[in-house]
């Protein structure tokens, strides 16, 4: 099934295209978004199932993120646009990550990214067959990579073919906007919840060793377990739902363990922590928007 896109007789209000690419010839844009930074989850391998992904099926971008969903009218086929897409990019210095076509891409590729919310509208439906085209490409330079998704399906219904591109381009986000919590803050927080999220431990996408970028929160929970030795927590790790709750209950269990190692090597007796992973079973928010798969993503210390 596709789903129902509005006719394309112009472009949506305030669109245009990126100036990195420009669109098929007769394009018309019924979907349009920007974020300054945000983030993007691009499959990197062929998605057999949501629940049965691997975390190496993916990869965690960051950075300037435009969506752009086009509406191709006419007798053009998903191979043509996808084929003008592939030399534009070669021509721009793009290098292919990841491309597949029909059963190659996995039978749930089109799933996955019509419902992750990271690509397409909410919404958009793709079934599964012969004419649906997928590429991801990455180019190099001095200010950073740049990523390109493409999308490309037929709709022979509706005689159109649709195509969305997600142009990422990596840059280092607006900084101090956000300050790490005080051992005091943590403290005043368990005190009155019996439990605190903290978002300044950070980690590779699906990897779990501590970055050293974590080293201010890290050092705030070691001063508040310093400071209150009878207290006993329990370090949690969380994710959102983005690749099946499994390998995400896996994921987070060794970030917890990797939390309490590294809190163990600033001299916190390891016998006062116990790491525990739920994956995505306790969101703070709703993992249909980018914001609240943010916000699911974090370290809790609740107390014992």
């Amino acid at each position: 099934m596709l789903a129902s896109l509005p006719a394309a007789a112009a472009d949506v209000s305030g669109a245009a295209d990126h100036p990195l690419l420009s669109r098929f010839k007769g394009a018309k844009i019924a979907d349009y978004k920007v974020s300054a930074f945000d983030e993007a989850t691009v499959p990197v391998k062929a998605i057999a199932g949501r629940d049965n992904m691997a975390p190496d099926d993916l990869k965690q971008l960051e950075g300037k993120v435009t969506r752009i969903g086009y509406v191709i009218e006419g007798d053009k086929t998903a191979l043509e646009v996808m084929r003008n897409y592939e030399q534009a990019l070669a021509r721009g210095g793009f290098q292919v990550v990841f491309q597949c076509a029909a059963q190659r891409c996995g039978q749930d590729m089109g799933g996955f990214l019509a419902n992750s919310g990271k690509v397409m509208p909410a919404g958009f439906n793709a079934s599964f067959d012969d004419k649906n085209h997928y590429l991801l490409t990455r180019r190099t330079g001095a200010d950073g990579d740049v990523h390109v998704l493409l999308w490309v399906v037929e709709d022979p219904a509706n005689k159109r073919v649709l195509a969305y591109e997600q142009v990422i381009e990596g840059r280092p986000m607006d900084t101090g906007q956000v300050s790490v919590l005080t051992a005091a803050e943590l403290g005043k927080k368990i005190e009155a919840e019996g439990r605190v999220a903290i978002y300044g431990v950070y980690f590779d996408t699906a990897q779990a060793d501590v970055k050293p970028a974590s080293r201010p929160s890290l050092d705030e929970m070691a001063r508040l377990l310093t400071s209150n030795p009878a207290l006993r927590v329990y370090v949690v790790g969380h994710t959102d739902n983005v690749g099946g709750l499994a390998p995400n209950v896996d994921l987070s269990q060794r970030r917890a363990d990797a939390v309490v190692k590294a809190l163990t090597a600033l001299k916190i007796d390891p016998q006062r922590m116990t790491a525990k992973g739920v994956g995505p079973l306790a969101p703070l928010a709703t993992n249909t928007s980018d914001a609240g798969r943010t916000r699911n993503r974090r370290v809790e210390l609740v107390r014992q």
